[in-house]
Parts: C-alpha cells; sequence; structure tokens
C-alpha cells in the first residue's frame, strides 16, 4: 500500500511539472519607455495566430476588442500625457481598441482592473484615431510596443498578422 501511495505522488508531481512546463496560449508581455524621466508601462496578454485568420475575424471589425487576451491590457504612467491629442492624466488605465477594415481607434478607458471581455464605455477617458499600416510579412504573436522617438516623445505600435497601428504619444 505504500508504495502505491509513493508512486501516484510520484505520478502527481511528474503531471503538474509537465503542465507548469506546458506552453502557455497567450503569454503576458510588457512595453515600456521612458519619457522625461518617468517610466510608462503597458502590461497584456500575447495571443497567437496559430493559423488562424485575425483581422475581421478573430480581432472582429466594428466592435470593441480587448486588445490582447486574458486580462484587460493596463496602461500605467508616472507622467501626464498626451496620447494622440487626448489628454492622458498620470495614472492606470485600460487599453481597447476599436477596430475597422479601414481605420482603428486607440480607446483609453479609466476603468482598471477587470477581465478583458469587461468593456464600460462609461468610463471611456478618450478615443484617438490610430495610424494603419500593412506589413510585408506576418506577426505571429501580437505584439505592444514603443518607438521612441526623442526624450518626450514616442510611438504606441500595435503588430498582429500583417497590420501595423501607431499612434504618437508625448509626455506633457
Amino acid at each position: 500500500m505504500v508504495k502505491l501511495k509513493t508512486l501516484c505522488g510520484v505520478a502527481v508531481l511528474v503531471t503538474a511539472a509537465a503542465l507548469g512546463n506546458a506552453q502557455v496560449q497567450s503569454p503576458p508581455g510588457t512595453a515600456e519607455v521612458t519619457l522625461n524621466g518617468k517610466q510608462i508601462t503597458i502590461k497584456y496578454s500575447r495571443p497567437s495566430m496559430r493559423g488562424r485568420k485575425i483581422m475581421g475575424d478573430l480581432v472582429p471589425y466594428g466592435k470593441v476588442w480587448r486588445t490582447g487576451a486574458n486580462d484587460a491590457t493596463a496602461l500605467s504612467t508616472q507622467i501626464d500625457l498626451n496620447i494622440g491629442g487626448a489628454n492622458v492624466p498620470a495614472g492606470n488605465y485600460t487599453i481597447y481598441t476599436l477596430p475597422s477594415a479601414n481605420s482603428w481607434k486607440l480607446i483609453i478607458n479609466k476603468q482598471t482592473g477587470q477581465w478583458g471581455t469587461e468593456y464600460n464605455q462609461d468610463q471611456d477617458l478618450a478615443r484617438v484615431d490610430m495610424q494603419k499600416s500593412q506589413l510585408s510579412s506576418p506577426v505571429e504573436q501580437f505584439t505592444i510596443s514603443f518607438n521612441k522617438k526623442s526624450a518626450n516623445s514616442a510611438d504606441l505600435v500595435l503588430e498582429w498578422e500583417t497590420t501595423r497601428l501607431s499612434v504618437p504619444v508625448r509626455a506633457k
């Protein structure tokens, strides 16, 4: 009986270790930039294409998208910002997007800490237009990054499939 319990215990540990090493479908990602000596951070989850049609299908046109996977995409800024013409005070926010075939809007929302699909339009701080362009080769895994332009400015960049979106970010 002791040998059976030991064998079962070992089997549980081996299974747990294997599950712990399994590839996460949408692993966490972080985009960071320092403007005027202050940190701006975006924490999000990074879904992959995995052979799926993304734009207009998995990311539906005309509906607010969580802009990643899992928990809501979180923006934290230690400094007041101007994002695409909108004033964003220092603090914590959630980022959503509103995609369409020809244009996208970045949504900066005051609600924080929720699951990614929990969207409350009444909490929108701002909606700003994003520049859309076509990538020459597909990006398998959704990526958010900053392209720093100067000590006080950067472009916020989203890339997935063959779509690239950007919006200027400036420290105030």
